[in-house]
């Protein structure tokens, strides 16, 4: 099984980062209001993403995204919504 880290965007422009095993499943969920975070909004779409072997890679590449200087990094390869690094 392959984890998926992965940063969605909203249409008012908030974007949230976490990992899933089933990405689709878990896009279906922050659309359809399910999750508590992302249910206040709507339009979720992927903007950016990275695929790995264990959970624990996804969970450190997760927690560095939503450090400061992953913050930083996404700011430089994510605009627009578009898919541009991983």
């Amino acid at each position: 099984m392959k984890f998926t880290v992965y940063v969605i965007r909203s249409n008012s422009g908030i974007r949230y980062i976490g990992y899933s095993s089933n990405f689709n499943k878990r896009l279906s969920q922050h659309n359809s209001g399910i999750s508590k975070f992302t249910k206040r909004d709507s339009g979720w779409r992927l903007v950016y993403s990275q695929e790995f072997e264990t959970q624990v890679e996804a969970m450190r590449r997760e927690k560095w995204l939503k450090s400061g200087i992953g913050r930083e990094y996404l700011d430089g390869v994510v605009k627009e919504g578009k898919l541009l690094g991983s």
